[in-house]
């Protein structure tokens, strides 16, 4: 008897040295709407009874039964001929009353609107204008700061400036334009230009602005105008430019995707007499127009991952593998020895996609990401059930 307790013992001993399988995050997916509403998405609570809530445009969802409610009329949208009025969905407390308000970009060089939250009252939300022009296929809502305040940054036009956006004084009015790069035609602004990113480059404590050209450096006070600009090759177009120590060297090294095509890259950010150089490494071929892609710390060991897929009929199928199945995946960053980096694709889903811009957010509470995403497949969560 005594033998067999001592071999249960060792046994057991053996199989909790083994480490967790990697790989083991799985996700429920739920369809909240299968109507092509926006390719931009946000959340927060919009009702204020504690609960997550989606917004996607022209509507919100109510969790957790995701009830449909207008923020403004209704588009029909037709995902196979054309585009809906959001390229990008933001949620902000713009007024500082407590409540969630919507910020929407429509196609590029369009205007960028704020709609104020009405406090659970009947009818659509009111509109204002941010600015009357946002480019590049990219816009951005990031701490640019460093404040944990996250700001809009873009391109606007004729003049092609880059710039960010910060809350005015007189709601009603535009909001305070701070000039990154003045125009005409900075590099980055023009109406359809693809690949923009906030990160902090150099590793000075302040967060850049990157585009597929090279950066431009944060002065100390951000609201300066005509930050310096650093050129540096960072591949072909692009969607979103992340900023990541992916080597774990102490460095940033650039994380882009192709927008329209096939590709996913790291670029290792490598000393040189003037400044930061880059070489770039083929994260995956496998999929293509992975037209949004974020960073986040997957599977809870301490390495912030990838999480992207393809957007679906981003041209309405005309761009290489349009029509291939609307994939998501998540993208495993592991550090196998020093100096050595893999990435390990894992499916979430074979029929949705991204948009241009998705979230990655813990929707539920149970301190896990889930994920958020609206395109012209309709509006869909996944929320994560990690197996232990």
């Amino acid at each position: 008897m005594k033998t067999k307790w001592v071999f249960l013992l060792v046994l057991l001993a053996f199989f909790c040295s083994i480490p967790v399988v990697k790989g083991q995050v799985r996700f429920r997916k739920i369809v909240v709407d299968t109507t092509f509403r926006a390719e931009g998405v946000a959340v927060g609570d919009v009702n204020h009874d504690g609960k997550t809530d989606i917004l996607a445009g022209d509507v919100w969802y109510e969790a957790p039964e995701w009830k449909m409610h207008e923020v403004r009329p209704v588009g029909k949208y037709d995902g196979t001929k054309g585009y809906s009025q959001t390229f990008a969905n933001f949620a902000q407390d713009v007024n500082g009353d407590g409540w969630v308000d919507s910020i929407i970009i429509g196609m590029p060089s369009e205007p960028c609107w704020w709609y104020e939250n009405p406090k659970n009252k009947a009818g659509h939300w009111k509109k204002r204008m941010v600015v009357d022009s946002a480019c590049n296929e990219t816009p951005l809502f990031l701490d640019l700061l460093g404040n944990g305040q996250p700001v809009l940054v873009f391109a606007v036009r004729p003049k092609g400036q880059m710039a960010w956006f910060g809350v005015p004084n007189d709601l009603e009015g535009l909001w305070d334009m701070h000039i990154i790069a003045d125009g005409p035609d900075a590099p980055g602004t023009m109406k359809y230009s693809h690949g923009l990113g906030v990160g902090d480059v150099n590793s000075d404590g302040r967060n850049d602005v990157l585009i597929k050209e090279g950066w431009w450096e944060a002065p100390r006070d951000r609201t300066k105008a005509n930050w310096k600009f650093h050129p540096a090759n960072l591949g072909p177009d692009c969607a979103d430019i992340l900023v990541y120590d992916v080597d774990d060297d102490g460095d940033g090294d650039v994380i882009t995707s192709s927008a329209h095509n096939y590709g996913i890259w790291w670029f290792e950010q490598r000393g040189g007499a003037d400044g930061p150089q880059f070489e770039q490494h083929l994260i995956s071929k496998e999929f293509s127009q992975p037209h949004a892609i974020r960073l986040i710390d997957m599977n809870g060991d301490g390495i912030k991952d990838l999480v992207t897929g393809k957007r679906h009929l981003a041209h309405m199928g005309r761009d290489p593998g349009g029509k291939d199945p609307a994939m998501m995946y998540w993208f495993e960053l592991s550090r196998p020895q020093k100096g050595k980096v893999e990435f390990n694709m894992h499916v979430i889903d074979d029929s949705s996609g991204v948009g241009t811009q998705f979230e990655v957010i813990d929707i539920n509470g149970d301190n896990r990401p889930d994920i958020v995403t609206s395109n012209k497949s309709g509006v869909h969560v996944f929320l994560q059930r990690r197996r232990r």
